[in-house]
């Protein structure tokens, strides 16, 4: 047990991150403590920190790593590669409009397009990037749903 001393409770050192500097090994903050700070920090900082995030992605090392998971991804999937090149002339050509908001009822945010079947490229469900994510977290997690997606 280590007691944090952000808030001043007591947790077992799995709470805690490891840190070698430190005597017993793991940082004197709980992990929870440590992550509040660090969103509040890029709250209050967050010009600073997108300007960080935009100068680490553009060094070289990490561009050429994109771009192999990119070329990756596309020689994985090709048939999604396919839909959503369809799908990107369609709107762009304007034979598709792409919906104002997600299709969630409570949901007014920007949505993307979501294949629910990559064979049909022109038939997808328009959802805020949140809602995609959580599609397709539902068809990876249940096996019945993924032979029919």
């Amino acid at each position: 047990m280590k007691t944090c001393f952000k808030c001043l409770c007591a947790k077992p050192l799995t709470e805690f991150y490891k840190h070698a500097a430190m005597g017993d090994g793991h940082l004197n903050k709980c992990k929870a403590c440590t992550k509040k700070d660090v969103r509040q920090h890029r709250q209050d900082k967050w010009e600073s920190v997108r300007a960080y995030d935009r100068l680490r992605a553009s060094q070289p090392h990490r561009v050429a790593l994109a771009k192999e998971i990119q070329t990756r991804w596309r020689l994985e999937h090709p048939e999604r590669k396919k839909a959503h090149a369809k799908l990107r002339y369609a709107v762009v050509s304007g034979r598709l409009q792409p919906w104002p908001v997600c299709a969630i009822p409570e949901c007014s945010d920007k949505p993307e397009a979501h294949h629910p079947d990559y064979s049909r490229a022109l038939d997808v469900v328009w959802l805020c990037p949140a809602h995609h994510k959580q599609a397709h977290a539902l068809v990876s997690n249940d096996p019945q749903l993924k032979e029919s997606a």
